[in-house]
């Protein structure tokens, strides 16, 4: 059994692989999960996987080791292999874990999802953006945004709040949009409440902000863009940037059954192919 963890900026999230190809999901808030499962150790994060909440997981992990947590496995009750990557791995070094970088595990993440080898990679993060042209199932080229979060779902997030509404609100609106300009997301909320002021609806404020995160990846995906786009990340669960980047793009959009784990299956993969 193979644990995948991605540690995002916004949410854990953890991906248990077991030996038939099958999976189970499960996320939490990033700082919830360190104050209530985490305790430092020697300069590590040693994780208490017992109150995760994954009794079944956990049953399996006892039933299989009988307590035995020597060799790879940490922690109390731990998985025999876990493998991580995400935001939060240079800072939080998880120990006995196995850590790859993001791209590398969304990349295998996307092509076990969709069967793809060619295709480029779109990973809307809570704080960064990435964008990575794969060729033959390998990083040809990549491209990344972690310095300002205007294209990112926390940028999706603070937009609605001044909208008053959710996310999933916010997803239906793209036609009629409002043009924002402003290239950073504090500026954003300025620009963003200036609108509302003028009058205009609360349809066409939030297709302008759903065309502005487009804006602000057009450049990157330009220069990397494929015949097949796989859109991954938790904004991909956003339809109106779907059917924007579908419009604009002029390409394929695909976005696998688990957008938001992609990156926890891609590290279970790298955890298979490195037994």
């Amino acid at each position: 059994m193979l644990w995948g963890i991605d540690l995002g900026s916004r949410n854990v999230k953890i991906a248990v692989m077991r030996e038939d190809e099958s999976f189970s999901f499960y996320k939490f808030d990033t700082i919830g999960f360190y104050k209530k499962f985490g305790r430092m150790k020697d300069g590590q994060l040693t994780v208490d996987f017992t109150n995760l909440g994954l009794d079944r997981e956990v049953r399996a992990i006892n039933e299989k080791f009988a307590g035995d947590l020597s060799g790879p496995a940490y922690g109390i009750n731990a998985p025999a292999k876990v493998v991580a990557t995400g935001y939060g791995r240079q800072t939080v070094k998880l120990k006995g874990a196995e850590n790859i970088v993001e791209i590398k595990a969304h990349v295998l993440g996307a092509n076990f999802q969709t069967g793809l080898k060619d295709f480029t990679l779109l990973d809307l993060g809570g704080q960064d953006s990435k964008v990575v042209l794969v060729k033959g199932g390998r990083m040809a080229d990549f491209q990344t945004n972690d310095k300002c979060a205007a294209s990112t779902g926390r940028y999706l997030e603070n937009m609605a709040a001044v909208l008053e509404i959710d996310l999933k609100e916010l997803s239906r609106h793209r036609l009629d949009p409002v043009e924002l300009t402003a290239t950073c997301a504090i500026f954003g909320e300025t620009e963003l409440i200036g609108k509302i002021v003028e009058g205009y609806s609360i349809s066409s404020l939030a297709a302008g902000v759903n065309y502005s995160i487009f804006k602000r990846l057009k450049p990157m995906l330009s220069k990397l863009l494929s015949q097949a786009l796989v859109f991954t990340g938790g904004v991909a669960y956003n339809l109106a940037i779907r059917e924007i980047l579908k419009e604009e793009l002029g390409v394929k959009v695909l976005v696998p059954d688990y957008p938001e784990f992609n990156g926890a299956i891609g590290c279970c993969i790298f955890g298979c192919r490195n037994v």
